[in-house]
């Protein structure tokens, strides 16, 4: 949950910041930049990473009851969702620096839809998910995915880089 405080002062930068281009009638693209790879990055892969490649798959091994498996069901289309949200950025991106204006749009309502999605998504999480699907964890179980969380973190930037370099060699 910690995660998430960083994900909400994100998104009150990229409200401010939507606004200041709406107000200019342009787009700033390596603000865009930015945001994509604060959300692909921070949001997407390590934050919602942890949660479908740790928690969620130690859930699918607990006898969850059908309300909590909808509910883990329900979160990860809603991380599909936000990554959807994010591709069409990009690919407007790309067309608004090409000169296609019409791509102002898209990449607004994006990052509105973003916006507006996340608080929803992440009082989901915190105060409903979280919380309930607790129980099906003993402490020392609880310990482990910690300890595992904390592996990911670390592993995060070097996958980062090498998926990087990777594509700049191709």
């Amino acid at each position: 949950m910690i995660e998430h405080r960083l994900i909400e002062k994100m998104l009150t930068v990229i409200d401010k910041r939507v606004s200041i281009m709406q107000e200019k009638n342009e787009i700033d693209p390596v603000f865009i930049d930015s945001a994509v790879d604060f959300i692909r990055t921070y949001a997407d892969r390590t934050h919602h990473g942890k949660e479908e490649d740790i928690l969620f798959r130690d859930l699918e091994k607990k006898d969850m009851s059908f309300q909590d498996k909808k509910a883990m069901q329900d979160l990860v289309d809603e991380h599909e969702y936000a990554r959807k949200i994010v591709g069409d950025i990009v690919n407007a991106r790309k067309k608004y620096v090409k000169g296609d204006a019409s791509a102002r749009t898209i990449i607004i309502d994006g990052l509105r839809a973003l916006i507006s999605f996340y608080p929803g998504h992440i009082q989901k999480e915190d105060k409903i998910f979280f919380p309930v699907t607790e129980k099906y964890f003993t402490a020392t179980e609880l310990d482990q995915m910690l300890d595992e969380f904390w592996k990911f973190d670390r592993e995060m930037i070097h996958e980062k880089y090498k998926k990087l370099v990777k594509e700049l060699s191709s």
